[in-house]
């Protein structure tokens, strides 16, 4: 099947339907309809203002979509791809109990069990069978809800993106829950080369058996469709047959599979009655929209989304992947769009450009925002929109348009984007995560100045860190002219006071006298590797601490020492750091008081993907690779003590990986499994202090 030519921007648009479907439903998730009609009213825009929540938000429903498909990176993208390295893609990136998961327990929360049975070594598929779960929690929810990255990657393939679902699906799930998630997978897969509802409906009840209850489900309300011209009669039918007071466990498929059915076909694929429907309807709103919303987002594209309402103005792209890979926690759509398109072609024999030599930031599709947001603080008062826009760029066909009026050095317009967040309770999903960008990267980016301004601008990048009790500090770069019509490409080596993550990057723009104009960026990115001591600020600030992805027990900071790590059972690691390091040093004074083994990681790519140089209680020194397992790549005796100051330097260039023990180089291994990825401290149960942890350059 040949790969469609709309093909990015339609998974764009589906990632979009799927984030702005989860954002509509969330503030009322499990509200039944009654409820939402007497309290909300038909839901046909964001209520999260209405129920004092914030707009974007973590959730499972988004988390677990991206997540799991990182299994076709990190195996390569592969048609045969087992839920066995599926399975194991959950225990590299999931934290229990704090990322991604609602972590209610076992035999309640569907994907905890399952968890807890990959982590005891029951493989997938085996870890989610009915078998060893039992039906109830077998055939809850959570299949469906992740599924729609894996229909997006096999355009025009149903029944391929039905098999990778059904392997996806048995990681944590069976039955009837498997078959759900097949038939969504099917559906929009089939949608990148078909628009008939019905055509769709079809293709989604080929690729499972004929006789079982999803299929029954489908018939039905597909039957009740064509007698009823108000979706509220087969809504209460839906009620009667198939509600949650014939099934088990706390959100049982069956239910939400026939409102996302009935939605689809009430709706007649326009976005925005989708999203009235599937939402007042009630039940598990954030998943049911989120689903239906990538559903209708691929098959009508990005102008599907715009027959409504402004859907994507407040969301401006932006989403959350709190992982292991805590880097990686604050994204964008346009960046998952280009993540999941690229597996689709490659297993289609195909390469995916890259837009402009790989910036980060680089706005290449209608509408794409990447996060950035203009600043409003109260110093920030030049009036400004963002809009992107056609044109103005040096090897694209794209820019981020900045417009501003009564622009001055007074008044400047400042336009920012996330790169750490703030931390907030969430509604049982928490904020994991690690700043984006370091001190010692070089930031650079590409803008020009309209030609028909009136007067000459300048621009600088910036960076906003957590300061002085964790409050915003901006922290300018140098100023650049730009006369209209000019064009200047922007660098700088970034450097904040220590211990102070940086929580935004962005750009300023002044001018020597009014000026009511336009400015376009054509592109942002960092690079280069960072030189950074990660240990506490010279004032009170706690956010220092929270830039470590904590997958370990407990972390504090003891008398004399930074960071204190304690973990009870197997191996606690204190993560920081991006996925696109590459060659550094990673070196801290380290203090057991307790520990089978302790040390240092580098190129971490999760919880089972990284070297290290560990120090073990039998008195040796290694180096490992954890891949899926671990190899001792190299080995010597090295007595050690508790209570004893350790400092340990671990360097990875190339191929070489080479481990100092008090300055002196005692341990070196050559290994190219593993090419990125952050730095961790470990500690197997036990207690370790930590002092002076530094990164730079190797």
């Amino acid at each position: 099947m040949p790969i469609p030519n709309d093909y990015l921007e339609r998974v764009y648009a589906g990632v979009l339907g799927k984030i702005i479907g989860v954002y509509v439903g969330k503030p009322f998730e499990g509200w039944t309809h009654e409820r939402i009609m007497e309290e909300l009213g038909p839901i046909r825009y964001y209520v999260h203002e209405q129920l004092g929540q914030p707009l974007i938000n973590v959730d499972d429903d988004i988390s677990g979509t991206f997540t799991f498909l990182r299994a076709m990176s990190d195996y390569g993208p592969r048609t045969d791809i087992s839920s066995a390295q599926i399975g194991q893609t959950w225990l590299n990136y999931l934290i229990e109990p704090k990322t991604v998961l609602w972590w209610g327990g076992m035999g309640q929360s569907t994907e905890h069990t399952a968890y807890l049975r990959l982590k005891a070594g029951v493989p997938a598929p085996q870890s989610g069978s009915m078998a060893l779960n039992g039906q109830v929690v077998a055939e809850q929810i959570g299949a469906q809800i992740f599924i729609d990255g894996w229909g997006m990657i096999a355009p025009g393939q149903p029944q391929l993106a039905a098999d990778l679902a059904k392997r996806a699906a048995r990681v944590s799930h069976d039955g009837e829950a498997v078959y759900a998630a097949q038939v969504i997978a099917a559906m929009e897969a089939q949608a990148f080369v078909e628009s008939d509802i019905n055509a769709l409906l079809d293709v989604g009840l080929s690729v499972i058996p004929e006789d079982c209850l999803i299929a029954r489900l489908v018939a039905d309300v597909r039957t009740w469709h064509a007698k009823h011209s108000d979706w509220h009669e087969t809504f209460a039918r839906i009620q009667l047959r198939y509600g949650y007071d014939r099934y088990g466990g706390g959100c049982h498929v069956i239910p939400n599979h026939a409102v996302i059915i009935m939605a689809l076909l009430y709706c007649d694929g326009d976005f925005a009655r989708g999203m009235n429907i599937v939402n007042t309807a009630g039940w598990d709103t954030d998943c049911n929209s989120g689903n239906l919303g990538c559903l209708l987002g691929i098959r009508a594209g990005l102008p599907g989304l715009e027959t409504g309402p402004d859907w994507r103005g407040p969301v401006a792209d932006r989403l959350y992947l709190p992982t292991a890979d805590g880097g990686h926690a604050v994204t964008d759509a346009l960046t998952e769009a280009l993540a999941v398109a690229r597996i689709g072609m490659a297993l289609a024999g195909k390469t995916l450009a890259t837009p402009k030599a790989g910036a980060r930031y680089h706005f290449e599709a209608p509408g794409a925002l990447q996060g950035w947001l203009v600043d409003k603080a109260p110093d920030s008062l030049a009036s400004c929109d963002l809009v992107n826009t056609p044109g103005h760029s040096a090897d694209g066909e794209r820019t981020l348009a900045i417009r501003f009026r009564a622009l001055t050095e007074a008044l400047p317009a400042r336009l920012l984007r996330e790169t750490f967040p703030a931390l907030w309770p969430s509604r049982g999903y928490g904020m994991t995560a690690s700043p984006g960008l370091y001190p010692g990267q070089t930031l650079s980016a590409r803008i020009t100045a309209d030609a028909t301004n009136p007067h000459p601008i300048t621009a600088r990048l910036m960076v906003v860190t957590a300061g002085p009790d964790d409050a915003p500090r901006r922290v300018p770069g140098p100023v650049h002219p730009l006369p209209p019509g000019a064009d200047a490409t922007l660098q700088w080596r970034v450097e904040v006071p220590k211990g102070e993550p940086i929580t935004w990057v962005g750009m300023e723009l002044t001018a020597d006298r009014r000026c009511d104009g336009s400015a376009y960026l054509d592109w942002l990115t960092w690079s280069g590797a960072p030189n950074v001591a990660m240990a506490p600020p010279a004032h009170n600030g706690g956010l220092w601490r929270h830039a470590w992805v904590q997958a370990c027990d407990e972390v504090n900071a003891g008398a004399g020492s930074h960071l204190r790590l304690i973990q009870n059972h197997g191996m606690g690691m204190l993560i920081q750091g991006t996925r696109q390091w590459d060659d550094l040093t990673v070196e801290a004074t380290i203090v057991p008081h307790l520990a089978e083994s302790f040390g240092l990681a580098a190129r971490v790519q999760g919880l089972e993907r990284y070297y290290a140089l560990v120090l073990s209680r039998d008195g040796r020194l290694a180096i490992v690779r954890r891949l899926d397992g671990t190899q001792v790549l190299a080995a010597r005796p090295l007595p050690w003590e508790l209570y004893q100051s350790h400092h340990l330097s671990l360097t990875v260039s190339g191929e070489r990986i080479a481990g100092k023990v008090n300055g002196v180089e005692l341990i070196n291994a050559t290994d190219g499994a593993l090419r990125s990825g952050a730095v961790a401290l470990l500690c197997n149960e036990g207690r370790i202090d930590v002092n002076d942890v530094r990164v730079f350059g190797a």
